[in-house]
């Protein structure tokens, strides 16, 4: 017997061992840049779910599977597994594709929700298709709940839910308020609402549901009335107190802010109190001006809030659809007549900005209070076909004939048409209350 080949056999370490030990480094690392890559749209759990898969392998079956066929058994694999029940630690919601659902119905319509903006109303504007109602957001490997509206408003009762941020913000709560209100008698529900607070109260569930302007979330000359032009906007970025006073003994927040610090100009920003508030701001870059507001917003929350008594959710950012290059259209048109998502997966355009996303990452992450991400950026990037286009009507803005046919100068893809995207960002939140 050849007692060296024995020994130097029993020197090594079976390649099993080596596998998992490979995996378990890389599930560490992983596991430190995930929420930052989970927010820029990086999926890094598919590594690491085939990294263990191949450790299980090597582990030592005795079945063996011809090389040339082993990505085609895996495939079979995975359209056997069924999907996992939706779980918010473990499912990504950034994961998945738009389906259409030629039967689906939303559980609402802009005509039968007596609450709905008719700013964000197509239909009812003159909007001439709408299947952007008909798609269905499915997650890759877990079932997203649909929205129950009984079930709902049993986890509100007694509780305060409140939307504070942009316009953006309050779509999402319209579309809330409107897929649960239709279950509540006429008696039992009642809208009060302002240019700063508007509040939707049951008196059945002792519950309400409320959106608060306060679109930098920190104060501003442009909170109330808005000023249309960026330029003469001046941010105090270490001022909270004036907006946050709504804020305090609510049991749910929702917060975003995002796309009015993209005005493509620097922001002017305030520190302290000054004469007339005009004089003594420095312009700074968006990102850095981003970064200091939220910082300020931060440390509101975890100087007031306590994790057992308030639950805190961030929107991410909502993606504008403005330049068609994006996904190869037509050139000037925007968003206008578009009628179908991106189906390219992991499309990404230019009305969604990474650097700011980082910013949100980064300070949300230093937070004593936990802050759950309501992640709805990626879903929404291939939602072209979503936003009210030239079929948005407001009191100060409503298209004519003539400027519906100039889609580069008039074309709202900014805001999102009701019912339409913000109802898939309530399926996520509706499976994290």
């Amino acid at each position: 017997m050849d007692t060296t080949k024995g020994a130097a056999a029993r020197g090594r370490t079976p390649l099993s061992i080596m596998v998992v030990v490979i995996c378990a480094l890389a599930f560490a690392g992983i596991l430190f840049t995930e929420d930052l890559r989970a927010l820029t749209g990086t999926p890094m759990l598919k590594l690491t779910v085939s990294c263990f898969k191949q450790g299980t392998a090597a582990a030592g079956s005795t079945v063996h599977v011809p090389a040339e066929k082993e990505e085609v058994a895996d495939l079979e694999d995975d359209y056997k597994e069924e999907k996992a029940k939706f779980d918010p630690g473990r499912c990504r919601v950034t994961e998945g594709k738009w389906v259409f659902n030629s039967s689906g119905r939303p559980l609402y319509s802009d005509s039968s929700c007596p609450y709905l903006d008719k700013a964000v109303s197509c239909m009812k504007n003159g909007r001439p298709d709408g299947d952007h109602q008909k798609w269905e957001w499915q997650l890759d490997d877990c079932n997203l709940p649909r929205f129950d509206p009984a079930v709902a408003l049993e986890k509100l009762r007694g509780k305060r839910l409140m939307f504070a941020g942009d316009s953006l913000q309050r779509g999402q709560w319209l579309s809330f308020v409107c897929m649960v209100e239709f279950l509540l008698p006429s008696h039992d529900k009642s809208m009060k609402r302002s240019r700063s607070l508007s509040i939707f109260t049951t008196k059945e569930y002792n519950a309400s549901i409320a959106f608060y302007w306060a679109p930098f979330l920190v104060e501003s000359n442009s909170d109330v009335p808005i000023i249309a032009d960026a330029n003469k906007r001046i941010l105090r970025l270490d001022s909270i107190s004036k907006h946050a006073k709504h804020w305090s003994g609510v049991d749910i927040l929702v917060f975003n802010t995002y796309v009015w610090w993209m005005s493509g100009q620097k922001i002017k920003s305030l520190w302290g109190s000054f004469p007339g508030g005009e004089e003594g701001y420095e312009e700074l870059d968006p990102a850095v001006a981003y970064r200091i507001g939220l910082r300020t917003w931060a440390n509101w929350v975890d100087s007031t809030m306590h994790p057992n008594q308030t639950r805190v959710f961030f929107t991410t950012m909502s993606p504008t659809h403005m330049r068609s290059s994006d996904w190869y259209g037509k050139k000037g048109m925007g968003c206008h007549r578009e009628t179908k998502p991106v189906m390219e997966k992991g499309h990404w355009g230019s009305g969604s900005d990474r650097r700011m996303m980082e910013v949100v990452a980064s300070v949300v992450g230093r937070m004593r209070l936990p802050v759950a991400f309501l992640n709805i950026t990626q879903l929404s990037e291939y939602r072209k076909d979503g936003h009210t286009s030239v079929y948005y009507k407001s009191q100060e803005r409503e298209h004519s004939a003539e400027q519906k046919e100039v889609p580069r100068r008039h074309a709202d893809c900014i805001h999102w048409c009701l019912p339409g995207v913000p109802d898939t960002w309530n399926r996520i939140l509706f499976s994290y209350l």
